[in-house]
């Protein structure tokens, strides 16, 4: 397979994975993709006035924040199901896939991405895209999954295996060329090379908080990589899996149906000369 064609299957399955699953998403990871929101727009420097685009917007989480600072937020994502969500809240979101966006050079004081980075097939080309509608002297701030992954990130995963799950063969996988390293000092690198300077990343860690069931509920609705493997399977498989679920879950019980799941993240900012 060529590189041009790993990257269009990259993101073709992405695009896949994602359609029809906002409210899927809304009720289960959306609120552990949150907890970054807030550091996200200190690290853009997002203010009262700042003009600001939000990437990869999803359900407008970070849009929202974004708003109640008094900044003059646009938001953008690729699927239709999403931006409608965020319309619903009142936000000027629009769909548009990364590398090509449709707002003007330089139109920004500040992009921020929250997990956008790990969903696109061309991360170099999408953070020069970004570069091209920041003016010159504003900011970026990204987040994305680090390589070191936390406890609570492997738990449905851990559950598919112990379930006997077979992973699908339309999977995303990023074309190895395009690939970078999941480090803080591998983002701050990214971003060097994308063209922006003073760059600099660092690890969050948190415990995100989740009820059981909501918690199944994103891989049961199809959401991200794991929710594409538990819907493939067939329907006595997916009760394994389910109950090797409940069996390890219990390893991060931390009141009756409520979770602490350890999860590492990646917070990258950088500036346009």
């Amino acid at each position: 397979m060529t590189r041009t064609n790993g990257t269009e299957a990259f993101d073709a399955a992405e695009r896949a994975m994602w359609k029809g699953r906002a409210e899927a998403y809304a009720g289960s990871f959306a609120r552990l993709c949150a907890h970054p929101v807030e550091a996200l727009l200190d690290a853009a420097g997002v203010g009262a006035g700042t003009r600001v685009l939000d990437v990869g917007t999803g359900t407008g989480t970070a849009a929202a924040a974004a708003q109640a600072r008094g900044a003059r937020v646009s938001a953008v994502d690729a699927d239709a199901g999403m931006v409608a969500a965020a319309r619903a809240r009142g936000l000027d979101a629009r769909t548009g896939v990364l590398p090509e966006l449709p707002y003007r050079d330089g139109e920004f004081d500040a992009v921020v991405g929250n997990f956008v980075l790990n969903h696109v097939g061309r991360p170099r080309t999408a953070l020069a895209e970004l570069h091209r509608l920041l003016r010159p002297g504003g900011r970026i701030a990204l987040t994305t999954w680090s390589v070191r992954r936390g406890a609570g990130q492997d738990l449905l995963g851990r559950a598919c295996e112990a379930g006997g799950a077979v992973p699908p063969p339309y999977l995303p996988r990023l074309d190895p060329a395009e690939d970078w390293a999941r480090t803080a000092d591998g983002l701050a690198e990214l971003l060097g090379g994308a063209g922006f300077i003073a760059s600099e990343a660092a690890e969050l860690a948190w415990d995100h908080r989740a009820g059981v069931e909501e918690w199944w509920s994103g891989a049961a609705g199809g959401v991200a990589t794991v929710g594409l493997v538990v819907t493939s399977q067939d329907p006595a498989t997916v009760v394994r899996i389910r109950r090797e679920y409940d069996r390890l879950s219990a390893e991060h019980a931390v009141a009756e149906g409520q979770l602490a799941l350890p999860h590492i993240a990646l917070l990258g900012s950088a500036r346009r000369s």
